[in-house]
């Protein structure tokens, strides 16, 4: 399996309208991997990405039942939240990677993980600083904050640009071009909602949800 990124020229600031018209020239791919023992509520959730010079760009949909956001400041733990996971791999030779978890109010948490080569080397992973990740725009369809839990059936969207000098800053790779290839997988959590379920676009074969396993990345290719 893999993903076709489209480029365009035509990138608005994010807005998280799943039905803007950029939007609509985009692949879109669905999280249908719930492999591990759960709540039983399965999300639907679909993604779509393109890019421009500058950025890349992301949006969730998702059609979710028990949503919770209490997390609200950058790197706060947000899979425990209603969350949508995006983790990407830009270098050919290595499978350290970037983890964008986003939950449903806009607030992210990221962070450079490493390979496992760079594990046996001794180098641990790395979190984006604040002013790193204030250069990425995001937009959400929801408060920041929802608590309680909304336990009626719930549509929300995140939308968010990442500017390709943060993947330059933090793995020294270069713009992606047509042809370029690089590997992720997508995933929806919920850890401490009322009814926690774990799942990926790419199958995760792992005894217990460990989203953290670069070696299940799948090609996202640059058209």
């Amino acid at each position: 399996m893999q993903y076709t990124i489209h480029r365009t020229t035509n990138l608005a600031e994010p807005d998280a309208n799943w039905e803007r018209s950029e939007w609509q020239s985009a692949e879109t791919l669905e999280i249908t991997h719930f492999p591990w023992q759960d709540s039983g509520h399965r999300p639907g959730v679909t993604a779509r990405l393109l890019y421009d010079e500058n950025v890349l760009a992301i949006i969730f949909r998702v059609e979710d039942r028990y949503v919770r956001a209490v997390a609200q400041n950058f790197q706060d733990s947000v899979c425990t939240d209603s969350c949508v996971e995006f983790f990407v791999s830009p270098l050919p030779n290595s499978q350290a990677y970037f983890n964008f978890e986003v939950n449903c109010g806009g607030t992210m948490l990221l962070y450079r993980c490493t390979s496992a080569t760079e594990r046996e080397a001794g180098r641990d992973r790395q979190s984006v600083s604040d002013a790193d990740g204030d250069t990425i725009r995001m937009a959400s369809t929801l408060p920041k904050i929802v608590e309680p839990e909304l336990i009626e059936p719930t549509i929300w969207s995140v939308e968010y640009h990442v500017p390709f000098a943060l993947f330059a800053q933090y793995f020294g790779c270069d713009t992606p071009t047509a042809g370029s290839e690089w590997k992720s997988n997508f995933y929806k959590c919920g850890d401490r909602t009322s009814h926690p379920h774990w799942g990926s676009w790419a199958l995760v074969e792992t005894p217990s949800p460990n989203f953290h396993q670069p070696d299940f990345f799948q090609p996202l290719v640059f058209a």
